[in-house]
Protein backbone atom coordinates (compact mmCIF):
# COMPACT_ATOMS: atom_id res chain seq x y z
CA UNK A 1 0.00 0.00 0.00
CA UNK A 2 1.70 3.58 -1.06
CA UNK A 3 1.79 5.85 1.74
CA UNK A 4 -0.94 8.23 0.68
CA UNK A 5 -3.27 5.65 0.05
CA UNK A 6 -2.36 4.48 3.80
CA UNK A 7 -3.04 8.35 4.82
CA UNK A 8 -6.53 7.90 3.20
CA UNK A 9 -7.43 5.16 4.83
CA UNK A 10 -6.05 6.12 8.71
CA UNK A 11 -6.42 10.18 8.33
CA UNK A 12 -8.00 11.67 10.82
CA UNK A 13 -10.30 9.04 12.22
CA UNK A 14 -8.66 5.28 12.65
CA UNK A 15 -12.16 4.16 11.76
CA UNK A 16 -14.42 4.91 8.97
CA UNK A 17 -16.48 7.97 9.02
CA UNK A 18 -19.53 6.57 7.96
CA UNK A 19 -19.76 4.45 11.55
CA UNK A 20 -19.90 7.81 13.74
CA UNK A 21 -22.92 9.39 11.40
CA UNK A 22 -24.80 7.22 13.13
CA UNK A 23 -24.68 9.16 15.96
CA UNK A 24 -25.20 12.46 14.17
CA UNK A 25 -28.77 14.20 15.39
CA UNK A 26 -30.58 15.28 12.07
CA UNK A 27 -29.33 17.56 10.17
CA UNK A 28 -26.08 18.03 12.84
CA UNK A 29 -23.12 16.90 10.19
CA UNK A 30 -24.41 19.41 7.61
CA UNK A 31 -21.62 21.80 6.22
CA UNK A 32 -21.87 25.07 6.88
CA UNK A 33 -23.37 27.91 4.90
CA UNK A 34 -21.01 28.83 2.07
CA UNK A 35 -18.93 32.23 2.94
CA UNK A 36 -20.16 35.46 1.39
CA UNK A 37 -17.59 38.05 1.55
CA UNK A 38 -18.49 42.03 0.61
CA UNK A 39 -16.02 44.94 0.71
CA UNK A 40 -16.67 47.69 2.12
CA UNK A 41 -14.28 50.73 1.38
CA UNK A 42 -10.76 49.21 2.12
CA UNK A 43 -12.10 46.78 4.91
CA UNK A 44 -13.45 43.42 4.34
CA UNK A 45 -16.44 42.27 6.70
CA UNK A 46 -16.60 38.33 6.71
CA UNK A 47 -19.85 36.77 7.14
CA UNK A 48 -20.90 34.68 9.84
CA UNK A 49 -21.03 31.11 8.36
CA UNK A 50 -24.19 28.96 10.00
CA UNK A 51 -22.71 27.06 13.09
CA UNK A 52 -24.85 24.33 14.03
CA UNK A 53 -26.26 24.55 17.40
CA UNK A 54 -24.63 22.58 19.80
CA UNK A 55 -25.43 22.07 23.60
CA UNK A 56 -22.25 21.50 25.19
CA UNK A 57 -20.68 24.50 23.57
CA UNK A 58 -18.59 26.61 26.46
CA UNK A 59 -20.11 24.15 29.04
CA UNK A 60 -17.49 23.42 31.86
CA UNK A 61 -16.19 20.75 33.03
CA UNK A 62 -17.59 21.08 36.63
CA UNK A 63 -21.29 21.38 34.73
CA UNK A 64 -20.62 18.64 32.65
CA UNK A 65 -19.85 16.30 35.98
CA UNK A 66 -23.04 17.82 37.61
CA UNK A 67 -25.73 16.75 34.82
CA UNK A 68 -23.49 13.34 34.70
CA UNK A 69 -24.56 13.44 38.34
CA UNK A 70 -27.61 14.06 37.82
CA UNK A 71 -28.58 11.64 34.88
CA UNK A 72 -29.28 14.11 32.25
CA UNK A 73 -26.42 13.52 30.69
CA UNK A 74 -23.62 10.30 30.01
CA UNK A 75 -20.10 10.13 28.93
CA UNK A 76 -21.29 8.18 25.84
CA UNK A 77 -23.47 11.06 25.15
CA UNK A 78 -20.96 13.79 25.68
CA UNK A 79 -18.26 11.54 23.28
CA UNK A 80 -20.89 11.55 20.47
CA UNK A 81 -21.68 15.30 20.68
CA UNK A 82 -18.18 15.64 20.07
CA UNK A 83 -17.82 13.79 17.27
CA UNK A 84 -20.48 14.93 15.57
CA UNK A 85 -19.19 18.56 16.13
CA UNK A 86 -15.86 17.45 14.93
CA UNK A 87 -17.17 15.83 11.93
CA UNK A 88 -19.10 18.94 10.85
CA UNK A 89 -16.99 21.40 11.83
CA UNK A 90 -12.81 20.33 11.74
CA UNK A 91 -13.75 17.42 8.64
CA UNK A 92 -16.38 19.66 6.88
CA UNK A 93 -17.80 22.90 6.78
CA UNK A 94 -15.20 25.48 8.00
CA UNK A 95 -12.77 22.17 7.79
CA UNK A 96 -10.35 23.51 10.57
CA UNK A 97 -7.97 20.37 10.44
CA UNK A 98 -7.39 20.52 14.16
CA UNK A 99 -7.86 17.17 15.47
CA UNK A 100 -6.03 14.10 13.19
CA UNK A 101 -7.77 11.10 14.32
CA UNK A 102 -10.32 10.03 16.77
CA UNK A 103 -10.09 6.77 18.87
CA UNK A 104 -12.40 4.24 17.16
CA UNK A 105 -13.00 2.50 21.20
CA UNK A 106 -13.82 5.80 22.70
CA UNK A 107 -17.87 5.24 22.66
CA UNK A 108 -17.09 1.59 24.73
CA UNK A 109 -14.70 3.38 26.85
CA UNK A 110 -17.45 5.89 27.71
CA UNK A 111 -19.83 3.17 28.33
CA UNK A 112 -17.36 1.29 30.75
CA UNK A 113 -17.55 5.29 32.42
CA UNK A 114 -20.83 5.03 32.36
CA UNK A 115 -21.67 1.69 34.14
CA UNK A 116 -18.88 2.57 36.90
CA UNK A 117 -20.93 5.45 37.72
CA UNK A 118 -24.09 3.46 38.13
CA UNK A 119 -21.80 1.42 40.64
CA UNK A 120 -21.35 4.49 42.37
CA UNK A 121 -17.63 4.42 41.46
CA UNK A 122 -16.66 7.59 40.24
CA UNK A 123 -13.07 8.16 39.83
CA UNK A 124 -12.65 11.88 40.42
CA UNK A 125 -13.79 15.01 38.48
CA UNK A 126 -12.53 13.61 35.17
CA UNK A 127 -14.65 10.91 34.94
CA UNK A 128 -16.25 10.73 31.17
CA UNK A 129 -14.84 13.60 30.56
CA UNK A 130 -13.38 13.62 26.74
CA UNK A 131 -10.45 15.08 26.51
CA UNK A 132 -8.26 15.14 22.75
CA UNK A 133 -3.89 14.54 23.55
CA UNK A 134 -1.61 16.49 20.93
CA UNK A 135 -0.19 13.82 18.11
CA UNK A 136 3.25 13.24 19.76
CA UNK A 137 1.88 11.29 23.09
CA UNK A 138 1.83 8.19 23.23
CA UNK A 139 -1.29 6.14 23.45
CA UNK A 140 -1.32 2.66 23.30
CA UNK A 141 -4.81 1.86 21.54
CA UNK A 142 -5.92 2.02 17.89
CA UNK A 143 -4.46 5.22 17.05
CA UNK A 144 -1.14 6.17 15.89
CA UNK A 145 1.45 8.43 17.47
CA UNK A 146 3.40 10.38 14.54
CA UNK A 147 4.51 13.64 15.52
CA UNK A 148 2.44 14.60 12.50
CA UNK A 149 4.69 12.70 9.92
CA UNK A 150 4.61 10.26 7.41
CA UNK A 151 7.70 8.74 8.64
CA UNK A 152 6.00 7.16 11.50
CA UNK A 153 3.09 6.45 9.94
CA UNK A 154 1.98 2.55 11.61
CA UNK A 155 4.00 3.59 14.47
CA UNK A 156 1.35 2.35 18.03
CA UNK A 157 3.48 2.21 20.74
CA UNK A 158 3.21 -0.56 22.94
CA UNK A 159 2.55 1.73 26.42
CA UNK A 160 0.43 4.94 26.98
CA UNK A 161 2.84 8.21 28.08
CA UNK A 162 2.82 8.34 32.15
CA UNK A 163 0.36 11.04 31.39
CA UNK A 164 -2.20 9.51 29.36
CA UNK A 165 -2.16 6.92 32.18
CA UNK A 166 -3.06 9.24 34.59
CA UNK A 167 -5.76 11.19 32.90
CA UNK A 168 -7.71 7.73 32.21
CA UNK A 169 -7.16 6.68 35.97
CA UNK A 170 -8.66 10.10 36.56
CA UNK A 171 -11.49 9.13 34.80
CA UNK A 172 -10.82 10.63 31.30
CA UNK A 173 -11.45 9.79 27.97
CA UNK A 174 -8.62 10.03 25.11
CA UNK A 175 -11.68 11.12 22.40
CA UNK A 176 -8.27 11.62 19.55
CA UNK A 177 -5.00 13.03 18.81
CA UNK A 178 -4.31 16.62 17.61
CA UNK A 179 -2.93 17.86 14.57
CA UNK A 180 0.15 19.80 15.67
CA UNK A 181 3.22 21.28 13.47
CA UNK A 182 5.02 18.28 12.23
CA UNK A 183 7.50 16.97 14.88
CA UNK A 184 6.94 19.79 17.44
CA UNK A 185 8.16 22.27 15.24
CA UNK A 186 11.91 21.33 14.97
CA UNK A 187 12.00 20.25 11.84
CA UNK A 188 11.95 23.74 9.13
CA UNK A 189 13.61 27.27 9.74
CA UNK A 190 10.72 28.52 7.50
CA UNK A 191 7.38 26.68 8.81
CA UNK A 192 3.99 27.20 8.85
CA UNK A 193 2.67 26.62 12.62
CA UNK A 194 0.07 24.43 12.24
CA UNK A 195 1.12 22.90 9.46
CA UNK A 196 2.04 18.19 9.29
CA UNK A 197 2.08 16.13 6.47
CA UNK A 198 -0.30 13.96 7.95
CA UNK A 199 -2.78 16.58 8.49
CA UNK A 200 -2.33 19.52 6.56
CA UNK A 201 -2.64 23.09 7.72
CA UNK A 202 -4.80 23.46 11.18
CA UNK A 203 -6.65 26.85 10.72
CA UNK A 204 -7.51 28.84 13.32
CA UNK A 205 -11.66 28.96 14.52
CA UNK A 206 -11.53 32.44 15.19
CA UNK A 207 -10.57 33.13 11.65
CA UNK A 208 -10.01 30.50 9.28
CA UNK A 209 -7.26 32.47 7.44
CA UNK A 210 -5.10 32.97 10.29
CA UNK A 211 -2.47 30.75 11.75
CA UNK A 212 -3.08 28.67 15.08
CA UNK A 213 0.32 29.05 16.43
CA UNK A 214 2.73 26.05 17.26
CA UNK A 215 3.31 23.55 17.62
CA UNK A 216 0.14 22.47 20.20
CA UNK A 217 -2.13 23.94 17.26
CA UNK A 218 -5.02 21.48 17.45
CA UNK A 219 -4.71 21.18 21.24
CA UNK A 220 -5.18 24.55 21.78
CA UNK A 221 -7.83 25.22 18.52
CA UNK A 222 -9.74 22.06 19.14
CA UNK A 223 -10.74 22.99 23.29
CA UNK A 224 -11.09 27.00 21.65
CA UNK A 225 -13.69 25.54 18.98
CA UNK A 226 -15.27 23.19 21.54
CA UNK A 227 -14.44 19.92 19.77
CA UNK A 228 -13.66 18.30 23.60
CA UNK A 229 -13.66 19.88 27.30
CA UNK A 230 -9.93 19.88 27.52
CA UNK A 231 -6.83 19.17 25.75
CA UNK A 232 -3.06 18.29 26.34
CA UNK A 233 -0.31 19.66 24.48
CA UNK A 234 3.38 20.02 24.92
CA UNK A 235 6.16 22.74 24.96
CA UNK A 236 9.69 23.16 24.63
CA UNK A 237 9.08 27.38 24.02
CA UNK A 238 6.16 29.22 23.30
CA UNK A 239 4.46 25.63 22.01
CA UNK A 240 1.31 25.81 24.67
CA UNK A 241 1.89 29.50 25.14
CA UNK A 242 1.26 30.79 21.75
CA UNK A 243 -1.81 28.68 20.58
CA UNK A 244 -3.37 29.46 23.73
CA UNK A 245 -3.05 33.03 22.89
CA UNK A 246 -3.90 32.68 19.55
CA UNK A 247 -7.00 31.02 20.09
CA UNK A 248 -8.41 32.47 23.01
CA UNK A 249 -7.88 29.41 25.54
CA UNK A 250 -6.05 28.81 28.97
CA UNK A 251 -2.37 27.13 28.53
CA UNK A 252 -0.81 26.20 31.92
CA UNK A 253 3.04 25.26 30.52
CA UNK A 254 3.98 23.41 34.00
CA UNK A 255 7.38 23.46 35.43
CA UNK A 256 9.60 20.96 34.17
CA UNK A 257 9.11 17.81 36.12
CA UNK A 258 6.18 18.51 37.39
CA UNK A 259 4.61 16.13 34.16
CA UNK A 260 6.13 13.12 33.13
CA UNK A 261 7.59 13.41 29.66
CA UNK A 262 8.08 9.76 29.41
CA UNK A 263 6.17 8.62 25.68
CA UNK A 264 6.57 11.78 24.61
CA UNK A 265 8.47 12.40 20.87
CA UNK A 266 10.29 14.60 22.30
CA UNK A 267 12.92 18.02 21.40
CA UNK A 268 15.36 18.63 24.19
CA UNK A 269 14.81 17.05 28.00
CA UNK A 270 16.03 19.92 29.68
CA UNK A 271 12.86 22.44 28.58
CA UNK A 272 9.88 19.73 27.54
CA UNK A 273 6.91 19.58 29.04
CA UNK A 274 3.41 18.37 28.53
CA UNK A 275 0.75 20.60 29.90
CA UNK A 276 -3.10 21.21 29.93
CA UNK A 277 -5.24 23.51 27.45
CA UNK A 278 -8.76 24.21 28.25
CA UNK A 279 -10.86 27.32 28.01
CA UNK A 280 -10.68 28.21 31.23
CA UNK A 281 -8.18 28.50 34.06
CA UNK A 282 -10.47 26.06 36.47
CA UNK A 283 -10.38 23.41 33.61
CA UNK A 284 -6.97 23.96 33.02
CA UNK A 285 -6.48 23.42 36.75
CA UNK A 286 -8.52 20.33 37.05
CA UNK A 287 -6.58 18.70 33.92
CA UNK A 288 -3.29 19.67 35.45
CA UNK A 289 -3.89 17.83 38.76
CA UNK A 290 -4.85 14.55 37.05
CA UNK A 291 -1.69 14.69 35.28
CA UNK A 292 0.80 15.36 38.10
CA UNK A 293 2.84 12.08 39.14
CA UNK A 294 6.21 10.89 40.30
CA UNK A 295 7.33 8.55 36.89
CA UNK A 296 10.39 5.94 36.97
CA UNK A 297 10.48 6.72 33.44
CA UNK A 298 11.57 10.31 33.55
CA UNK A 299 13.65 11.20 36.28
CA UNK A 300 12.97 15.06 36.26
CA UNK A 301 10.04 14.39 38.42
CA UNK A 302 11.60 13.24 41.57
CA UNK A 303 12.09 17.13 41.57
CA UNK A 304 8.29 17.29 41.78
CA UNK A 305 7.91 15.46 45.03
CA UNK A 306 6.90 18.22 47.80
CA UNK A 307 5.45 20.42 45.19
CA UNK A 308 2.81 18.66 42.89
CA UNK A 309 -0.34 18.70 43.91
CA UNK A 310 -3.31 16.50 42.92
CA UNK A 311 -6.15 19.35 43.00
CA UNK A 312 -4.93 22.62 42.19
CA UNK A 313 -8.40 23.78 41.92
CA UNK A 314 -7.62 24.47 45.56
CA UNK A 315 -6.44 27.63 44.45
CA UNK A 316 -8.74 29.18 42.40
CA UNK A 317 -9.71 32.49 43.97
CA UNK A 318 -11.16 35.24 42.58
CA UNK A 319 -9.99 37.50 44.92
CA UNK A 320 -6.21 36.08 44.68
CA UNK A 321 -4.81 39.24 42.81
CA UNK A 322 -5.46 41.42 45.67
CA UNK A 323 -2.13 42.73 47.38
CA UNK A 324 -0.11 40.64 44.57
CA UNK A 325 2.81 42.10 43.11
CA UNK A 326 3.20 41.27 39.34
CA UNK A 327 6.29 42.61 37.45
CA UNK A 328 6.28 43.93 34.26
CA UNK A 329 9.44 42.85 31.90
CA UNK A 330 8.75 45.67 29.54
CA UNK A 331 12.65 45.73 27.81
CA UNK A 332 12.26 42.94 25.11
CA UNK A 333 8.94 41.33 26.06
CA UNK A 334 6.39 44.73 25.19
CA UNK A 335 7.21 46.87 21.82
CA UNK A 336 6.69 44.52 19.08
CA UNK A 337 3.04 45.18 18.07
CA UNK A 338 0.83 48.33 18.84
CA UNK A 339 -2.60 46.45 19.04
CA UNK A 340 -0.87 44.31 21.93
CA UNK A 341 0.23 46.67 23.89
CA UNK A 342 -2.92 48.35 23.81
CA UNK A 343 -4.55 45.48 25.17
CA UNK A 344 -1.88 44.25 27.71
CA UNK A 345 -1.93 48.32 29.05
CA UNK A 346 -6.04 47.35 29.69
CA UNK A 347 -5.07 44.04 31.10
CA UNK A 348 -3.03 45.95 33.27
CA UNK A 349 -5.38 48.17 34.57
CA UNK A 350 -7.42 45.53 35.24
CA UNK A 351 -4.62 43.85 37.48
CA UNK A 352 -4.63 47.34 39.43
CA UNK A 353 -8.40 47.59 39.49
CA UNK A 354 -8.06 43.80 41.32
CA UNK A 355 -6.03 44.99 43.61
CA UNK A 356 -2.54 43.88 42.54
CA UNK A 357 0.30 45.92 42.91
CA UNK A 358 2.08 46.59 39.69
CA UNK A 359 5.77 47.06 39.92
CA UNK A 360 6.86 48.68 35.89
CA UNK A 361 9.26 47.90 34.86
CA UNK A 362 10.73 44.95 35.97
CA UNK A 363 12.80 43.84 33.18
CA UNK A 364 14.88 40.62 33.43
CA UNK A 365 18.30 40.87 33.40
CA UNK A 366 20.18 38.61 30.86
CA UNK A 367 16.73 38.65 28.08
CA UNK A 368 18.65 39.22 25.23
CA UNK A 369 21.77 36.51 25.74
CA UNK A 370 19.33 33.31 26.84
CA UNK A 371 18.86 31.94 23.20
CA UNK A 372 22.05 31.56 21.81
CA UNK A 373 22.67 28.86 23.61
CA UNK A 374 19.56 27.67 24.17
CA UNK A 375 19.17 26.94 20.60
CA UNK A 376 22.59 24.67 21.09
CA UNK A 377 21.20 22.66 23.54
CA UNK A 378 18.15 22.12 21.72
CA UNK A 379 19.88 20.92 18.64
CA UNK A 380 22.02 18.15 21.04
CA UNK A 381 19.37 16.84 22.93
CA UNK A 382 16.91 16.79 19.74
CA UNK A 383 19.34 14.46 18.22
CA UNK A 384 20.24 12.73 21.46
CA UNK A 385 16.28 12.43 22.70
CA UNK A 386 14.75 11.75 19.17
CA UNK A 387 16.82 8.33 19.00
CA UNK A 388 16.06 7.48 22.55
CA UNK A 389 12.83 7.40 22.09
CA UNK A 390 12.74 5.84 18.67
CA UNK A 391 15.01 3.18 19.82
CA UNK A 392 12.22 2.54 22.47
CA UNK A 393 9.94 2.06 20.06
CA UNK A 394 11.32 -1.45 19.12
CA UNK A 395 12.05 -3.33 16.37
CA UNK A 396 8.93 -2.59 14.29
CA UNK A 397 9.44 1.22 14.78
CA UNK A 398 8.77 2.88 10.91
CA UNK A 399 12.08 4.38 11.03
CA UNK A 400 15.07 4.30 14.16
CA UNK A 401 17.10 7.03 13.82
CA UNK A 402 16.86 11.06 13.30
CA UNK A 403 19.40 9.73 10.49
CA UNK A 404 16.28 7.87 8.75
CA UNK A 405 14.24 10.21 9.16
CA UNK A 406 16.11 12.85 7.29
CA UNK A 407 16.10 10.18 4.68
CA UNK A 408 13.35 9.39 4.61
CA UNK A 409 11.56 13.20 3.90
CA UNK A 410 14.34 13.43 1.07
CA UNK A 411 12.53 10.28 -0.44
CA UNK A 412 9.11 11.54 0.00
CA UNK A 413 10.15 15.04 -0.99
CA UNK A 414 6.32 15.55 -2.53
CA UNK A 415 4.50 14.75 1.14
CA UNK A 416 6.99 16.17 3.50
CA UNK A 417 9.22 18.75 2.10
CA UNK A 418 6.74 20.82 -0.59
CA UNK A 419 6.37 23.91 2.07
CA UNK A 420 9.57 23.99 4.14
CA UNK A 421 12.49 22.09 4.68
CA UNK A 422 14.75 20.04 7.25
CA UNK A 423 17.26 22.70 8.42
CA UNK A 424 16.90 22.42 12.13
CA UNK A 425 17.35 18.14 11.87
CA UNK A 426 20.00 18.93 9.31
CA UNK A 427 21.97 20.85 11.73
CA UNK A 428 21.05 18.42 14.75
CA UNK A 429 22.17 15.62 12.98
CA UNK A 430 25.75 16.94 12.69
CA UNK A 431 25.82 17.58 16.38
CA UNK A 432 27.88 14.95 18.58
CA UNK A 433 26.67 13.24 22.63
CA UNK A 434 26.24 14.95 25.10
CA UNK A 435 29.17 15.22 26.45
CA UNK A 436 30.66 17.39 23.93
CA UNK A 437 31.99 21.13 25.52
CA UNK A 438 30.02 22.95 23.70
CA UNK A 439 26.62 20.85 24.96
CA UNK A 440 27.97 21.13 28.52
CA UNK A 441 28.73 25.56 28.10
CA UNK A 442 25.84 26.33 26.56
CA UNK A 443 23.36 24.37 28.92
CA UNK A 444 25.18 25.80 31.53
CA UNK A 445 25.13 28.95 30.49
CA UNK A 446 21.37 28.73 29.47
CA UNK A 447 19.60 27.55 32.85
CA UNK A 448 22.09 30.09 34.71
CA UNK A 449 21.05 33.41 32.44
CA UNK A 450 17.28 32.65 32.52
CA UNK A 451 17.04 30.90 35.83
CA UNK A 452 19.25 32.31 38.71
CA UNK A 453 20.27 35.54 37.23
CA UNK A 454 16.90 36.10 35.24
CA UNK A 455 13.20 35.51 36.50
CA UNK A 456 14.59 34.54 40.27
CA UNK A 457 17.27 37.86 40.24
CA UNK A 458 14.14 40.07 39.30
CA UNK A 459 11.66 37.94 41.01
CA UNK A 460 13.84 38.59 44.57
CA UNK A 461 14.70 41.99 43.64
CA UNK A 462 11.11 42.94 44.14
CA UNK A 463 9.83 40.17 45.94
CA UNK A 464 7.29 39.49 42.70
CA UNK A 465 4.58 37.08 43.00
CA UNK A 466 4.89 36.54 39.25
CA UNK A 467 5.87 38.86 36.29
CA UNK A 468 2.99 39.41 33.33
CA UNK A 469 3.98 40.51 29.77
CA UNK A 470 1.88 39.64 26.41
CA UNK A 471 1.94 36.09 25.01
CA UNK A 472 2.77 37.10 21.41
CA UNK A 473 0.80 39.06 18.68
CA UNK A 474 -2.48 38.64 17.59
CA UNK A 475 -1.87 35.38 15.21
CA UNK A 476 -0.23 36.16 11.56
CA UNK A 477 -1.99 35.19 8.02
CA UNK A 478 -1.21 31.60 7.54
CA UNK A 479 1.34 31.43 4.80
CA UNK A 480 3.03 28.17 3.19
CA UNK A 481 5.21 29.92 1.02
CA UNK A 482 7.45 32.40 3.27
CA UNK A 483 6.48 30.38 6.74
CA UNK A 484 5.57 31.82 9.87
CA UNK A 485 5.36 35.87 10.68
CA UNK A 486 6.46 35.97 14.29
CA UNK A 487 6.62 39.38 15.91
CA UNK A 488 7.15 38.73 19.40
CA UNK A 489 6.53 36.71 22.25
CA UNK A 490 7.18 36.39 26.00
CA UNK A 491 8.03 32.89 26.68
CA UNK A 492 11.59 32.29 26.22
CA UNK A 493 12.47 33.47 30.14
CA UNK A 494 10.10 30.68 31.99
CA UNK A 495 11.03 27.90 29.00
CA UNK A 496 14.74 27.97 29.03
CA UNK A 497 15.13 28.29 32.75
CA UNK A 498 11.98 25.33 32.96
CA UNK A 499 9.77 27.17 34.93
CA UNK A 500 6.36 27.81 34.55
CA UNK A 501 4.19 30.10 32.64
CA UNK A 502 0.01 30.78 32.21
CA UNK A 503 -1.43 32.47 29.05
CA UNK A 504 -5.22 33.65 29.83
CA UNK A 505 -7.57 35.52 27.15
CA UNK A 506 -6.57 39.01 27.28
CA UNK A 507 -8.56 40.70 24.14
CA UNK A 508 -9.19 40.89 20.69
CA UNK A 509 -8.01 42.77 17.88
CA UNK A 510 -10.50 42.64 15.15
CA UNK A 511 -11.67 39.71 16.18
CA UNK A 512 -7.96 37.96 16.30
CA UNK A 513 -7.31 37.12 20.30
CA UNK A 514 -4.08 37.95 22.61
CA UNK A 515 -3.00 36.49 25.35
CA UNK A 516 -1.20 37.68 28.62
CA UNK A 517 1.17 35.59 30.36
CA UNK A 518 2.04 34.96 34.17
CA UNK A 519 5.26 33.25 34.63
CA UNK A 520 7.62 32.96 37.78
CA UNK A 521 10.12 31.11 40.08
CA UNK A 522 9.94 26.91 39.63
CA UNK A 523 6.96 25.07 40.96
CA UNK A 524 5.02 28.56 41.61
CA UNK A 525 2.39 26.74 39.79
CA UNK A 526 -0.38 27.50 42.71
CA UNK A 527 -0.17 30.99 42.82
CA UNK A 528 0.11 31.40 39.04
CA UNK A 529 -3.16 29.66 39.00
CA UNK A 530 -4.96 31.72 41.60
CA UNK A 531 -3.85 35.22 39.71
CA UNK A 532 -4.23 34.28 36.56
CA UNK A 533 -8.13 32.91 37.85
CA UNK A 534 -8.35 36.34 39.28
CA UNK A 535 -7.61 37.90 35.97
CA UNK A 536 -10.02 35.46 34.25
CA UNK A 537 -12.57 36.52 36.77
CA UNK A 538 -12.11 40.06 36.77
CA UNK A 539 -12.21 40.45 33.08
CA UNK A 540 -14.16 37.45 31.54
CA UNK A 541 -12.28 38.45 28.14
CA UNK A 542 -13.28 34.72 26.24
CA UNK A 543 -15.27 34.75 23.33
CA UNK A 544 -16.30 32.15 21.39
CA UNK A 545 -15.08 31.42 17.86
CA UNK A 546 -17.04 32.53 14.66
CA UNK A 547 -15.35 30.78 12.08
CA UNK A 548 -15.06 33.57 9.96
CA UNK A 549 -13.01 32.92 6.38
CA UNK A 550 -11.04 36.10 7.05
CA UNK A 551 -10.56 39.38 9.72
CA UNK A 552 -13.24 41.72 9.65
CA UNK A 553 -11.25 45.02 9.53
CA UNK A 554 -14.52 47.16 9.32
Amino acid sequence: MSLQSAHDRNHRTGVSRRSFLRYAAAGGLAAAAPIELTRRAESVRAAVPRIPPFELEEMPIAEMQRWMAAGRFTARYLVERYIERIEALDWNGPATRNVLQLNPDALQIADRLDAERRANRVRGPLHGIPVIVKDNIDTADKMMTTAGSYALLGSRPARDAFLVERLQAAGAIILGKANLSEWANFRGSHSSSGWSGRGGQGKNPYVLDRNPCGSSSGSGASVSANYCAGAVGTETNGSIVCPASANSVVGIKPTVGLVSRSGIVPIAHSQDTAGPMARTVADAATLLGAMTGVDERDAATRESRGHLQSDYTRFLDPDGLRGARIGLPRERYFGFSEETDRIMEEAIQALRDAGAEIIDPADIPNAGEINRPSYQVLLYEFKADLNKYLEGLGPGAPVKTLEEIIAFNEAHHDLELKYFGQERMLAAQEKGPLTEQEYLESLEKAKRLAAPEGIDAIVDEHRLDALAAPTGSPPWPIDLVNGDHFMGGSSSPAAIAGYPNISVPAGYVFGLPVGISFFGRAWSEPTLIRIAYAFEQATQVRQQPRFLATADLS
